[in-house]
């Protein structure tokens, strides 16, 4: 990208002398939604996209776009991490809005207040938990809207593994419909943290979906391929709860939740939708998870057997657990996030399975980011919050938390050729958009380069753009995003983040009380 000098200092004297605040000259503007795949000239005013033109536009700032793709900037469905680091790192990979719905939150209105307090280079947005309202109950106290909260937890197993009374039932309902009422974006289903909820408690979260017409999004209830109480009983249900309420079921992390049953749980959802059931769904490109270790899914006899893995597969920071450390942190540090190995991308047969997951047309690429973790000076880890950028040396994640859609781009469209760019960014622009537009009037204007839309857009080239992020050092943000827009507003330039960016705003839906 060229950014002209002579046209940015006239800008900052008499910017009221241009229609446009932006133009981006002579990129390969790509909408997914109306086909548009040309050169031309994209001029953005007041947050919005004003013309898009084979002819030259004027504005306070042209930036340069030749041998650049523009397109709608990337919507993240599944993203936990929502501190000002966390959204710099999805920023730099061109992602515009990040959303909380798989887990959720609550209260719903205190997070958003808290949200607007801090510095938001992008958009956000957060379903009401239903695992919130769960510990709220069971612990007789009121959920408080911070990831600690869901952490601390995992010490308690009642609220995991118990059916809930009548009064309890109540009292949960009432929590997540007071979530949906401060403008939730739908309910969040932990539903694999919590395994032992009855199925009608389950059944009565689809109702009071529908009731709102809004979607929930699941983490469902079992993983694997093992039966009975497998992923393909779990996915079965979610799909049968869709279909008897009418309500629409959103399948998270379809690639994780599955191990090795993606085709056998892919076809389920294809058959769903043949059936008009509304059903949706999302993957990650990754062969390992990120979860708190004291997950319901890591307990019971024999769990290791029955999701065929042992210590060796759980990483936290660089390093690989042994059985003695697993225990210790199952004991005494539940909540502690760590990285699971379940596919080894390195094997073809696992990697197909992978594969099947994000290149299915009707799967959402979605990250699952989760948050940026230290050890202080006692050995305990700490989740990072500050504003330092790049982030200190010394914070660890999942690779997927920075690089999931740039390492689409470099390894399933560049790369390997599995996606055509265009389905690529269909994929993690306008298809997640659609997944939310019909209850989130907000979404109706993004994931769409046309005239009118949200100037939500990135810029980057097609031939350089990568992950780096690792396994062993995720800390590492991507590369090739050129210029990242927001609201109209530079995130992203030159390749190099604008530190003072804070134009993200709330994705919410309208409060009622």
């Amino acid at each position: 990208m060229k950014l002209f000098p002579s046209v940015l200092a006239l800008s900052i004297s008499v910017t009221s002398a241009y229609a446009n605040d932006f133009v981006l000259e002579n990129g390969r503007v790509i909408d997914p939604e109306t086909g548009l795949d040309a050169i031309r000239n994209v001029a953005i005013n007041d947050g919005k996209i004003t013309s898009i033109s084979e002819f030259p536009l004027e504005g306070g700032v042209v930036i340069d776009a030749t041998g650049h793709i523009v397109a709608p900037g990337f919507i993240d469905l599944h993203a936990h991490g929502m501190a000002v680091g966390d959204m710099r790192m999805q920023a730099m990979q061109g992602v515009t809005t990040i959303l909380e719905l798989e887990s959720g939150v609550l209260p719903i209105g205190d997070w958003y207040d808290a949200q607007a307090k801090q510095m938001t280079p992008i958009n956000y947005g957060a379903s009401a938990a239903w695992t919130f309202g769960r510990i709220a109950t069971f612990a007789k106290n009121d959920p408080l809207a911070i990831p600690s909260y869901f952490q601390d937890a995992q010490a308690q197993s009642d609220w995991k593994n118990e059916i809930a009374t009548k009064e309890q039932s109540e009292r949960i309902l009432a929590l997540v419909e007071q979530g949906l009422n401060e403008g939730g974006l739908g309910i969040g289903i932990n539903a694999g943290y919590a395994p032992g909820y009855g199925q009608k408690e389950y059944f009565a979260l689809a109702e009071l979906a529908k009731e709102y017409d809004v979607a929930t999004y699941t983490h469902v209830r079992y993983i694997g391929e093992q039966q009975p109480n497998g992923s393909f009983d779990a996915v079965k249900e979610l799909i049968s709860n869709a279909a008897l309420t009418g309500a629409h079921m959103h399948i998270c992390h379809i690639n994780s939740i599955s191990v090795r049953d993606a085709l056998v749980n892919l076809d389920l959802f294809d058959r769903a939708q043949a059936a008009g059931i509304p059903v949706t769904i999302e993957a990650y490109p990754y062969g390992a998870g990120n979860t708190v270790i004291g997950s319901a899914m890591f307990s019971g006899d024999n769990w290791q057997e029955r999701l065929n893995t042992s210590a060796e597969a759980f990483q936290l920071g660089d390093k690989r657990l042994t059985e003695e450390e697993l225990a210790d942190y199952q004991a005494n540090d539940p909540g502690t996030f760590v990285t699971w190995h379940y596919l080894d991308e390195d094997v073809a047969e696992e990697l197909a399975l992978i594969d099947a997951s994000i290149t299915h047309p009707s799967v959402v690429i979605a990250s699952d980011s989760v948050f940026w973790s230290y050890f202080d000076d006692n050995g305990n880890i700490q989740t990072y919050t500050g504003d330092a950028w790049p982030l200190p040396d010394n914070v660890f994640s999942h690779p997927r938390s920075a690089g999931t859609f740039a390492k689409v781009l470099r390894s399933y469209v560049r790369e390997r050729g599995l996606l055509s760019l265009n389905e690529a960014i269909r994929k993690m622009s306008l298809l997640p958009a659609q997944t939310l537009e019909d209850f989130v009037p907000q979404m109706r204007s993004k994931g769409r380069i046309q005239v009118g839309m949200d100037a939500d857009i990135v810029v980057f080239n097609p031939e350089t753009i990568k992950d780096n992020a690792t396994f062993e050092n995720a800390n590492q943000p991507a590369t090739g995003v050129q210029t990242l827009l927001v609201g109209g507003s530079l995130v992203v330039d030159r390749g190099a983040l604008v530190l003072e960016a804070d134009n993200g705003q709330p994705i919410r839906r309208e409060v009622t009380n």
